[in-house]
């Protein structure tokens, strides 16, 4: 039942007794034909019910950065399996009875079952598909395609990692963030507002977070459509997150390219960063062995987007998928010289801010 490539933290971590609690999830198909990109994030609140924020939510960010939201207040309708990458929550005319039985890693598509629902979102590791319309603005969105994963996070021939390091096994960071896919291969259709996307073999991604509340503040670059290179997949980000009962600011870059794994953590290097509250992105990082650079822009508005926080599901970060990318990265020698061995570029990233306050930019390492 597990994928090959399925990463440490794929399967759903609530302990079904704890009263604060999210979880999210993102997936991501980029369709570099036509210069677009589908994001779909879903998350859970306060699963237990009968809590203030208790619910879930499906947030898809389509083409052109337009948006469309759509709420589950019924926590009995959500289902995910606590050891796979495999989750679904539809919307119930009436209240259910009791939750449905998780998901399995596959489920073929003639045996889901979505009892009284006309609302819903089904993804697993290789197959994802839903329905959703927005009842207040009438947008709608259909989507079936299945994924063929490249990269998990690591080596390809090696055991996946995870994205904080191995001791985000126990409850010390907050939230916890993995990277379930860095790069994979999506075909398919997706369906936004009456006007259908089909493609073959496009660049898709996902990640996940969990605990109690997101980050007071973070960044975020990812991109795994490249002019030029195919086989190359970049996650990066940094946040001021709960350490115990204290406060640190941390980021890391994250590089699969042509089988490699380069892999830039506070653990192992020095990083560094200069992020505007909107429009530009600069990292560096440097390891014993390798160097990279990135820098992101955009004259995009950017799309608010809503984030689970203390005070519930409200609009906490910006995002758009239509980033200027810059990467380079470097070898060391023995000499201590720098070899440039990657340089390439893209108009297809997406980028992220959140929280705050940013009076201005955020400079740190």
């Amino acid at each position: 039942m597990y994928h090959p490539l399925q990463t440490p933290h794929s399967g759903y971590h609530w302990d079904s007794q704890t009263l604060r609690f999210f979880e999210g999830w993102y997936f991501r198909v980029t369709l570099p034909n036509v210069g677009e990109t589908f994001a779909f994030m879903y998350s859970i609140e306060d699963p237990i019910g009968n809590q203030p924020n208790s619910g879930g939510a499906a947030q898809i960010l389509g083409p052109q950065d337009t948006y469309l939201c759509r709420t589950f207040r019924n926590t009995q309708t959500f289902a995910a399996s606590p050891t796979t990458l495999s989750l679904s929550h539809y919307h119930s005319n009436a209240p259910a009875a009791h939750s449905p039985t998780p998901p399995t890693t596959e489920i073929p598509n003639s045996k889901f079952q979505i009892p009284n629902s006309t609302d819903y979102y089904h993804a697993t590791t290789t197959h994802h598909h839903g329905h959703l319309v927005d009842p207040g603005t009438g947008a709608s969105a259909i989507w079936d395609y299945t994924t063929e994963p490249i990269y998990g996070w690591g080596d390809r021939d090696r055991p996946q990692q995870s994205t904080a390091g191995w001791l985000s096994q126990f409850p010390i960071f907050e939230p916890g963030w993995q990277i379930l896919m860095a790069h994979g291969y999506s075909t398919g259709w997706i369906e936004w507002q009456g006007q259908r996307y089909s493609f073959d073999h496009a660049p898709a991604y996902s990640e996940k977070n969990w605990g109690r509340s997101f980050p007071e503040k973070w960044f975020w670059f990812n991109c795994n459509a490249f002019d030029q290179t195919p086989d190359l997949a970049l996650t990066a980000g940094g946040g001021r997150r709960q350490v115990l009962t204290w406060m640190e600011e941390v980021a890391m870059v994250g590089i699969h390219y042509q089988g490699t794994f380069y892999e830039f953590v506070p653990w192992n290097s020095q990083v560094t960063w200069h992020i505007t509250p909107w429009g530009y992105w600069q990292m560096t990082a440097q390891s014993g062995t390798h160097r990279v650079e990135l820098i992101g822009t955009t004259q995009a508005a950017g799309t608010p987007l809503r984030a689970p926080t203390h005070k519930g599901l409200v609009y906490a970060c910006r995002d758009t998928m239509q980033g200027q990318l810059t990467l380079k990265l470097w070898q060391r020698h023995r000499s201590g010289n720098l070899a440039l061995i990657l340089d390439a570029t893209s108009v297809l990233c997406g980028l992220e801010v959140g929280g705050g306050p940013w009076s201005g930019p955020w400079v740190s390492k």
